[in-house]
């Protein structure tokens, strides 16, 4: 265990390969420049230890930055990044890879995703064969996807034999997922969340979560943040504030009744965008 800036342990769970991965990280995304090296400096000195980065946010090196210039050492820290549609394929997926080691001036990653699955391309499975060779060379410790379906999934077991560690999904009180979720549990996936306190305002203000709020003395962002691990799920929230950061990684000191999961849960009404990996597709 880790412990966020309120001393509170982050505890860890055991992805499918054994490897332990904490239960809430800190997304990077849009942390670019001088100010994004300190917001992730900040995030680490508050206790986050799961770093979430990707090529097409474009800040790797900001990432290596903070985590050279970080007194915590690096076999403490949990990075991931993610490879682009452009750079689909078996090939194309381990060149990716090598250069993403290089801008975050690492040896390895402790988790690499595909982005987007990009249908249309038909290229994913293959890719996949590239992070299981990553894999087997050292460049990557574990290895998973982002924004896939269930059936997509079983595709790539099928295919290689091989099981994702991790699903990264957009995931939050509006869009649930409780099938995928259920789905990833009984393949032994883990889930992670990307926008999991949403991005469009109103969140907050639901009874369900101002009740609990109230209930349990603290904010409702931690009480959604919460609510994201009693589902099973590891969310990757995004704030460059310290003070914020510390109050979003301060969520395990406090569990949330099944009354008042069901009730958040109960709040479902769909995607933030139109972004259905049947469809929408990012290169």
């Amino acid at each position: 265990m880790t412990e966020s800036g309120n001393g509170t342990p982050i505890p860890t769970v055991d992805l499918n390969d054994g490897r332990p991965i904490p239960q809430i990280g800190l997304g990077t995304y849009a942390m670019t420049g001088d100010e994004g090296v300190a917001a992730i400096d900040a995030g680490i000195a508050g206790g986050y230890r799961l770093l979430d980065t990707a090529v097409n946010y474009q800040n790797e090196r900001e990432v290596g930055r903070a985590i050279a210039e970080s007194p915590v050492a690096r076999e403490d820290l949990f990075v991931t990044s993610k490879i682009p549609g452009r750079h689909h394929g078996f090939d194309e997926a381990i060149a990716s890879t090598e250069e993403s080691l290089a801008r975050l001036g690492l040896d390895r990653l402790d988790l690499h995703l595909i982005h987007w699955p990009n249908p249309s391309v038909g290229k994913y499975v293959d890719t996949w064969r590239g992070l299981i060779e990553l894999r087997d060379r050292g460049l990557v410790t574990s290895i998973g996807v982002s924004n896939f379906t269930a059936d997509m999934l079983t595709e790539l077991i099928e295919a290689t034999g091989v099981t994702p560690a991790v699903n990264q999904v957009e995931l939050h009180p509006y869009f649930p997922q409780t099938a995928l979720v259920d789905f990833h549990r009984s393949i032994g996936v883990q889930t992670e969340s990307w926008s999991p306190l949403y991005r469009d305002g109103g969140l907050f203000a639901e009874d369900p979560i101002t009740e609990a709020a109230a209930a349990h003395g603290v904010e409702p962002a931690q009480v959604v943040l919460r609510w994201h691990v009693e589902i099973g799920s590891i969310p990757i929230p995004k704030s460059a504030n310290p003070a914020r950061q510390r109050t979003n990684a301060d969520i395990f000191g406090f569990s949330l009744t099944p009354a008042e999961v069901a009730a958040i849960s109960g709040l479902e009404r769909g995607r933030m965008k139109d972004r259905d990996p049947l469809t929408h597709e990012e290169m």
